[in-house]
């Protein structure tokens, strides 16, 4: 399917409603907890979204419809929401999330890109050029992964409750090593 901002955004607009029906009011055993080293807690996941919101989509997609190829995107720093402070509280975050998302879906409405501006493309610093609307279409499929991650990091933890049904239950599989 070819990218459609009016197929993508639905998916952008509802992932603050689908995390919060999701997380909140759950108790921190639930929310706080990850599925193995390495991995996030849903908690954390939230924070992550938080961060790409303030520093990833639209600033990336600013600099390919202003500079295309000609200036290189800031590296990502996948791990950039440890250590900030997006509100102590999981609804705290729920809520910061959500505003920036609205405020972030607003400016593309803005935009009104057309087909000349989504196949414009930018410098990714570890994966080379890539487009606008490779970058808009990234942004919907990432949220799907991530509201994955925190139904498998939410599921995990009764992981040892579910004694030979854990077999089939592909959300419960150890966390992948890459």
């Amino acid at each position: 399917m070819r990218f459609d901002w009016t197929l993508a955004r639905p998916i952008l607009a509802r992932t603050p409603g689908v995390l919060r029906a999701l997380l909140e009011g759950l108790d921190e055993n639930w929310t706080h907890l990850s599925y193995g080293e390495g991995t996030w807690s849903a908690y954390e996941v939230v924070a992550h979204l938080i961060h790409g919101e303030r520093t990833d989509w639209l600033p990336r997609l600013r600099i390919i419809l202003e500079h295309g190829e000609a200036r290189p995107f800031e590296p990502f720093d996948r791990a950039g929401h440890r250590g900030e402070d997006y509100g102590t509280s999981l609804p705290a975050r729920l809520e910061l999330f959500s505003r920036l998302r609205r405020e972030n879906i607003a400016q593309v409405d803005g935009l009104r890109l057309t087909d000349a501006q989504l196949d414009r493309r930018g410098v990714h610093p570890a994966l080379g050029p890539v487009r606008a609307r490779e970058l808009l279409s990234t942004w919907a499929v990432h949220d799907l992964n991530h509201i994955a991650q925190c139904c498998k990091a939410t599921g995990f933890q009764y992981r040892d409750q579910t004694g030979p049904w854990e077999a089939y239950l592909s959300i419960l599989s150890p966390p992948d090593p890459r």
